[in-house]
């Protein structure tokens, strides 16, 4: 589905991602997992062409897609759920979900608002409050909906976990789990990494802008060496 090779990234003159080789299978949930700064929201940047490499290139479906304008790379299939959420604050629930809505790259028409509403019942019950009066979770769970009303091939989810209440990042981790099992292709990055644990399939470790282990995340769960080395805070 997803295949990330060779990407270096900079800012400026500093060089954040050294050769990064990523790979996500169809229906996968890939948890991206490291440390504050260790390079996580960068990689989805460069997916998402919003920090453009400097080398190397990402395929979609076999496709090269880096390089392209970021909306051209979300029309291609990528749905990147940003940290920092970005809800439109002064417009409602429905009107946030209704500017998401674009057929997939091959007109697919998966996601509709019904179907938004009975995966997001919360949503549903909310559908004309203004987003800004949302909480955390809430305008979490907004963005998560959100992207998915464009279709895309490919859900990004950019430290879904981080500032939100554990009960609040449990109810986010049963709707992963939920999208998982419905056959949605999931990239996570985070820096929880017992969130990752109960949700992903897959596990890749980045360090310093390179990525340093790659697994299953059973074999992940077993390996403690890589776990104190990497993700112990």
């Amino acid at each position: 589905m997803l295949e990330v090779n060779g990407l270096d990234v900079f800012y400026g003159a500093s060089q954040i991602l050294f050769g990064v080789d990523l790979k996500v299978e169809k229906s996968q949930t890939m948890a991206l997992l490291g440390r504050n700064g260790a390079g996580k929201s960068t990689t989805f940047k460069a997916i998402a062409g919003i920090v453009p490499p400097r080398r190397g290139e990402v395929r979609l479906g076999g496709d090269v897609i880096s390089g392209r304008k970021p909306y051209r790379i979300a029309r291609a299939g990528i749905g990147f759920v940003p940290e920092d959420r970005q809800v439109f604050p002064e417009h409602t629930v429905e009107d946030n979900l209704l500017i998401g809505m674009k057929k997939g790259p091959n007109g697919e028409s998966h996601w509709t608002l019904e179907r938004i509403y009975d995966i997001f019942p919360i949503l549903a019950s909310m559908r004309t409050r203004m987003a800004g009066r949302l909480s955390g979770g809430e305008q979490q769970m907004l963005t998560i909906a959100r992207t998915l009303m464009g279709n895309p091939e490919i859900l990004l989810l950019d430290e879904p976990s981080e500032g939100l209440a554990p009960i609040i990042v449990q109810s986010i981790g049963e709707l992963i789990k939920q999208l998982r099992e419905m056959g949605v292709t999931i990239l996570l990055a985070e820096q929880n990494m017992h969130f990752c644990l109960g949700i992903a399939t897959h596990a890749t470790v980045v360090d310093k802008g390179q990525i340093v282990y790659r697994d299953t995340i059973e074999g992940l769960r077993a390996n403690d060496a890589i776990k104190q080395r990497y993700l112990a805070i």
